[in-house]
């Protein structure tokens, strides 16, 4: 609200400084007018200048004319459930007619519409397809695809994937003149380029903006860790949504996804996913009409440098704690455990859990990788055959061995769980995943584990080494809870 009351009062001073201007004009008379305006001769812009910025704006207009035919609006409606209420609902049935329990609060079908961008990627035949996003399209009821030139083509859904927020349309067109646009190579974009990004900003149809990649490899954060990001200033609105983002070259290196805004509307922060990132998915797209993921079975965390330390590893050691496997999947029975640290995929470093992420996804199924990973002082090579990801079953906590999210027990815990002065030392259960044989054990948020099997355990690496997972014998702890130790009852791994 700040920002609309700041951005009315900006407009309105400017009003009162355009009636300010204009009361001045009124007072001048024509003779003094022209004598004010001779005083004021026309600044002098050097020619080599001028040459430059003549050459950047043609630049601009060719890029644009390039590029702009194969942007589209896109107008989708969707039917979405709402929640109604009778006010007559506790009244008396009149006429002694029996009441239908579906009558009265329920709910009711309501037809939104809603407007974004795409851009045409490819044509086979008479078939013309165009890439946008999955928040865009993908609880669409219908779809409409209109072209620069102003005609209208009814869309149909091909495949859309809510992970990387992508999602593929088509039309039919015997039009052979339809443009396709030209896609890039995001890989060889840098901080300081020059972009455009075309699109529908709040319904204002083939508009362009232009800007800089602000920087490269951004993080989703809560939008996804499955691509990374393109960070731009060009302005990018509601509307600019599955629209490209194109280099001075015209070729798409980007598709505008998401900004980051106090107000909603654009402050300089927009992100677009790398072209890169999407170019094997509109494949997969035509073919099969979804994308497939790699999956390895594991789930990951990021670690601070208490974490680190809790660990034995290096605080400038980069990787991706692998803080829980799935028994029976890849990494399992690659033997990949527990608490292992990888720091390489392939002979190349991993720096990230977001990076491991996207990398593993795009390992085909079947392909077998090798996985480098720390295991307390030792580094081990592990070699691990590629599975395709099933939502189910990456989602089916009964297989996630320990079924929780260990972190260490810093002097901040201490004081949040009110054990300041308790001598009680371990590892602190973060979060229990339901159904897992952690949650089967009956651990709880803040219970603190003292000892894995009977022995002692006062960090990370030494908790991890004491899961033992290889073993698959019994495994029970001693849990501090509510200022008393109990034991658990004892799990079976593999059982």
């Amino acid at each position: 609200m700040k920002n609309l009351v700041e951005k009315i009062a900006y407009i309105a001073g400017a009003a009162v400084m355009a009636a300010g201007i204009f009361s001045l004009s009124c007072k001048v008379n024509k003779g003094s007018a022209s004598v004010a305006f001779a005083e004021t001769p026309a600044a002098q812009i050097p020619q080599d200048s001028l040459a430059v910025t003549q050459a950047l704006q043609d630049s601009f207009r060719s890029i644009t004319s390039q590029v702009l035919p194969a942007v589209v609006e896109v107008d989708v409606k969707e039917t979405t459930k709402v929640k109604t209420f009778s006010p007559f609902k506790d009244l008396p049935f009149f006429f002694g007619l029996p009441r239908d329990e579906e009558e009265g609060d329920g709910t009711k079908e309501l037809e939104q519409s809603a407007l974004g961008s795409g851009v045409i990627v490819r044509r086979t035949g008479n078939t013309v397809y165009v890439l946008t996003n999955n928040h865009v399209v993908g609880n669409a009821t219908s779809i409409k695809v209109k072209l620069n030139d102003e005609r209208e083509f009814e869309g149909k859904l091909v495949g859309k994937d809510e992970r990387m927020d992508i999602a593929l349309v088509s039309f039919e067109s015997s039009d052979k003149s339809i443009t396709i646009a030209k896609l890039g190579d995001s890989n060889t974009i840098h901080q300081g380029d020059i972009v455009l990004a075309l699109g529908s900003p709040l319904g204002y149809f083939a508009s362009v903006t232009q800007g800089i990649v602000s920087a490269t490899g951004r993080s989703g954060g809560q939008i996804g860790s499955i691509s990374d990001f393109i960070q731009t200033d060009a302005a990018i609105n509601q509307g600019n949504s599955g629209g490209p983002l194109v280099n001075i070259f015209g070729e798409v290196i980007g598709i505008n996804t998401w900004i980051a805004s106090n107000s909603g509307g654009s402050q300089g922060l927009g992100f677009s996913i790398p072209i890169n990132n999407i170019k094997e998915s509109i494949n997969q797209f035509i073919d099969k009409g979804k994308i497939t993921y790699g999956w390895v079975g594991i789930s990951l965390v990021e670690t601070t440098d208490e974490y680190k330390e809790q660990l034995g590893i290096d605080k400038k050691q980069q990787g991706a704690l692998a803080s829980q496997v799935f028994l029976d999947g890849p990494a399992y029975k690659g033997g990949i455990l527990p608490g292992d640290f990888i720091i390489g995929l392939n002979g190349h470093d991993i720096k990230s859990v977001d990076q491991l992420i996207r990398e593993i996804g795009g390992i085909p199924a079947g392909k077998t990788t090798t996985i480098k990973v720390l295991r307390g002082k030792a580094t081990k090579e592990i070699s691990v055959k590629i599975d395709e990801r099933n939502e189910e079953v990456s989602a089916n906590d009964t297989k996630l061995w320990p079924g929780f999210v260990a972190s260490p027990l810093t002097s901040d815990l201490r004081k949040r769980l009110n054990i300041e002065k308790e001598k009680v030392e371990g590892i602190v259960v973060a979060r229990v995943f339901e159904k897992s044989p952690a949650a089967a054990l009956r651990l709880q948020e803040g219970d603190i584990i003292c000892a894995v099997n009977d022995k002692k355990v006062s960090s990370l690496e030494e908790f991890y080494a004491a899961l033992d997972t290889n073993s698959k014998k019994e495994i029970w702890y001693d849990v501090y809870s509510n200022g008393h130790v109990v034991t658990t009852a004892r799990y079976k791994i593999g059982k």
